[in-house]
């Protein structure tokens, strides 16, 4: 029973970074300023739209984080070589996808002009990495002190990036900087870099690492302490170093014209790539939840649950209906065909156009009907799941 809790929490607290990422997704096909201005830029946000995007800086975090706690509750029934291979392949699988379903999912483009490096591309080679790690026989202590060391040391890398003159190339972008740059490698056919892999590589080992939280040697309310000590420790930690604006984050924060402003600016942390002060903002609140709703069963926790263990199948229908969705409601204003060819020559999404859109509340009206609409068949998938456990390819969607 503790392990199916166990489980149970972290397919919670999964379920809602799913959730959210819709929102932060809708905003991109609907708000009217999505791709006009920077909804974290101070000069010009208003903190409602702040907000918005800001909660959804939850989701990436934490889905590369519980990718590496599932791992390594796999490691509990699996030998090492039989889980490195499958990780392996599992990864090497979802990078696939991520340059054709996800690519045409995001872009509505059939010739795949872009290609883009976002969270599935970042989840998919950080698997590469682990299953490799996991066949080389690397310890839990080694993948810890790997993540540890990449997540705390890789802001060093800002000290070179702020010097006057410096150019990120490709591989810099690849393993550190990741701001949608372009890089073309065909005619006419671009590498969006989003998503440079070794940060959240480093993520995912900790997220295997914390997998141990969840073993059956540990006990609920062991787990429930280690949980809250680590997130208060790292809330601690954020605040700390945050305020003496030294390291973990190339963007100090500064005071504004107000105290609530200033705040803002305070919690305002990259991430393109995360920073260290990101992360520990992102996941100290994430241990307390993991915590906190593991008592809970309850219908909003059994829907959370529902999203939770369908994460991928999730993340693929709704990148779909949202582009669906934009779509019509480019030709309801009037456009026609032509007009998104014409505008995708500038702007890789087809059927949306910068500057036009709806207002923050239309964007929160369609995410509520968006994950509505998914919520049966996501149960209907979760129950297909539960009743074909023997058909093998389910357990890469």
């Amino acid at each position: 029973m503790n392990q199916i809790n166990r489980i149970h929490s972290i397919d919670i607290v999964r379920g809602m970074a799913m959730v959210l990422m819709a929102l932060d997704h809708v905003r991109d096909y609907f708000h009217a300023a999505a791709h006009s201005g920077d909804p974290l830029d101070l000069q010009t946000t208003t903190p409602a739209l702040f907000f918005t995007r800001w909660v959804t800086h939850f989701c990436a975090p934490v889905f590369v984080f519980l990718s590496g706690t599932s791992i390594y509750l796999q490691s509990l029934r699996k030998d090492r070589k039989e889980l490195g291979s499958f990780v392996l392949k599992r990864g090497l699988w979802l990078i696939l996808m991520e340059w054709s379903l996800i690519a045409f999912a995001w872009t509505f483009n059939p010739f795949f002009n872009v290609l883009p490096f976002q969270v599935i591309w970042a989840i998919g080679i950080s698997m590469v990495v682990l299953g490799l790690m996991l066949l080389a026989g690397l310890s839990w202590r080694w993948i810890l002190m790997i993540g540890l060391t990449v997540v705390a040391g890789h802001n060093l890398l800002d000290i070179p990036e702020s010097a006057a003159g410096f150019q990120a190339g490709f591989w810099w972008d690849l393993l550190h900087h990741g701001v949608f740059k372009p890089y073309e490698f065909l005619p006419e056919h671009y590498i969006v870099m989003v998503y440079p892999f070794p940060i959240w590589t480093a993520v995912m080992c900790l997220g295997f690492a914390a997998g141990k939280f969840f073993g059956p040697e540990i006990t609920p309310d062991q787990r429930k302490n280690l949980l809250i000590r680590t997130g208060l420790g790292l809330i601690v930690f954020f605040i700390l170093l945050r305020f003496a604006n030294l390291y973990g984050d190339p963007k100090p924060w500064t005071t504004q014209k107000d105290f609530f402003y200033t705040l803002l600016s305070f919690i305002n942390t990259n991430k393109y790539p995360p920073s260290l002060l990101f992360l520990c903002m992102i996941l100290g609140p994430a241990m307390l939840l993991l915590a906190w709703v593991e008592k809970f069963q309850n219908r909003f926790t059994g829907i959370m649950t529902t999203f939770g263990r369908t994460a991928f199948f999730y993340y693929i229908l709704h990148l779909y209906l949202i582009h669906t969705l934009s779509t019509l409601a480019f030709f309801a204003r009037g456009h026609v065909l032509s007009d998104a060819w014409k505008f995708g020559e500038q702007f890789p999404f087809l059927f949306l156009i910068p500057g036009e859109g709806s207002s923050l509340g239309i964007v929160y009206l369609v995410w509520m009907a968006v994950v509505a609409l998914l919520y049966p068949l996501c149960l209907r998938y979760d129950r297909y799941k539960t009743t074909h456990r023997e058909q093998w390819w389910l357990s890469y969607l």
